[in-house]
């Protein structure tokens, strides 16, 4: 067994043998890490609190979610549970490193203290990344270096993003409608592109490894979790240009309304990601896996665009004066009113 994955099991024992009481506020921070919770969260904010950093947080999830998953099928690492079924105290089908959960809460709560900006704010964010890192440790589902991985491309990600703010943020909402439509496409397939080159380099998987049982099933885990990644970064990019120049909702109000909002717009989000689950196909993968993309890339495009259509219509939303970003000519150039 390789040096790495030893100490990354000796870590995890000792956490396990040292402090058995807190498997359940490991497992408590681990459920924090989840799609379902991020499902809830983000359209949260964008519905009810704000606008702007829900749709930043949004996307900037969704960047970092097919990130992690074409990198997890590059490096095909073990998880600790795969080589010790003992200290399994947790499941995950894909594959281990980096850690998705450790990625995703450094970009979640790095973004949520840039947005609050509050010293308390920024202490709650730290301790919840560390905490991440470390349930996924305590649980047997990641070795540290996992975690570590994860911290660093979500602190790669976020750089990228504040980059991105600083210097071509403008630019960007200074171009026209269907300039900003053909950006929010063509990211997917850069990196649907991306990811059918690592297929082709990466190969065929080694079955002589010790967790061979594990691969077969990690395979496809990767697979559909990338049309997944693809489906929703499409469908909340095309979103969230489209309700920007056409629908431009406004996330005040009293309380009542923006909980009627919130309830009404997740019970169809449920539906499409849940309920179109359970009549679509599974097999076989040539047509299971369109299906996938296009049904997240439905719940993505809902969540963004059509929702906030039906809050105005049901007048549980207002609208501002106009669209987010107006354009003007000036000496022949477009530029932002």
């Amino acid at each position: 067994m390789e040096p790495v994955f030893e100490f990354g099991l000796t870590v995890t024992r000792w956490l396990q043998q040292n402090y058995p009481q807190l498997t359940g506020f490991m497992s408590l921070v681990s459920n924090l890490g989840r799609f379902e919770f991020y499902l809830a969260l983000v359209p949260l904010v964008y519905w009810c609190l704000d606008k702007q950093a829900g749709k930043y947080m949004a996307y900037l999830l969704a960047v970092s979610n097919i990130v992690v998953e074409m990198l997890k099928h590059t490096f095909r690492g073990p998880r600790p549970f795969w080589l010790d079924p003992d200290v399994g105290l947790g499941f995950e089908d894909s594959y281990g490193v980096p850690s998705g959960h450790s990625q995703t809460a450094v970009v979640v709560y790095l973004f949520v203290g840039y947005w609050l900006r509050r010293g308390w704010v920024w202490l709650l964010c730290l301790l919840m990344i560390f905490f991440m890192g470390l349930s996924r440790v305590y649980l047997g589902v990641h070795f540290v270096h996992d975690v570590l991985a994860g911290y660093l491309v979500g602190l790669i990600l976020m750089l990228g993003f504040l980059v991105w703010m600083r210097y071509f943020r403008e630019r960007f909402l200074n171009r026209i409608l269907g300039q900003r439509l053909l950006s929010v496409t063509v990211v997917p397939l850069f990196f649907g592109a991306i990811y059918a080159i690592i297929r082709l380099i990466i190969g065929q998987p080694d079955l002589t490894v010790s967790w061979v049982a594990y691969i077969e099933t990690a395979e496809r885990a990767s697979i559909e979790n990338i049309a997944s990644a693809l489906g929703i970064l499409a469908g909340l990019g095309i979103g969230f240009i489209l309700e920007a120049s056409r629908v431009y909702f406004t996330v005040g109000g009293p309380v009542s309304k923006r909980v009627l909002r919130y309830v009404l717009g997740m019970v169809i989000t449920l539906i499409i990601w849940r309920g179109l689950a359970l009549v679509l196909p599974d097999d076989p993968l040539w047509l299971a896996l369109p299906l996938r993309a296009l049904r997240y890339g439905m719940a993505g495009i809902w969540v963004a665009y059509y929702a906030p259509i039906v809050f105005v219509r049901l007048k549980l939303a207002e609208t501002s004066a106009g669209p987010d970003a107006k354009l003007k000519i000036s000496d022949g150039n477009i530029m932002r009113g």
